[in-house]
């Protein structure tokens, strides 16, 4: 399990970051108004973690939900995590169907 102190918002190159096993996982997004397109997943394949992924988009939505923003996934893999864990459309902004 990760832990959410470990979750690094790096501003400045718009991205959620965690560090593990000297490798580097990330989400790149992009802030509009009071919504965050989450655009793309980067996982390392030297990450053999399986839960790795699931993980750490739990500690990231858990992290936008604190900031008040509506979640809009245009990463593929995003998405499909946010079908398969129906808890997680509340961050959707209203209208947003995927």
């Amino acid at each position: 399990m990760i832990d959410a102190a470990e979750l690094v918002d790096n501003e400045f190159q718009r991205q959620f970051e965690i560090k593990t096993e000297d490798h580097f996982a990330k989400i790149e997004y992009s802030l509009q108004e009071r919504k965050i397109f989450l655009t793309k997943l980067i996982i390392p394949e030297a990450i053999s973690d399986e839960n790795f992924t699931s993980d750490f988009l739990k500690v990231v939505f858990q992290h936008i939900e604190e900031r008040n923003l509506s979640i809009v996934p245009t990463s593929p893999e995003i998405a499909k995590f946010i079908r398969r864990n129906r808890q997680y459309k509340k961050l959707l902004p209203v209208g947003l169907r995927i």
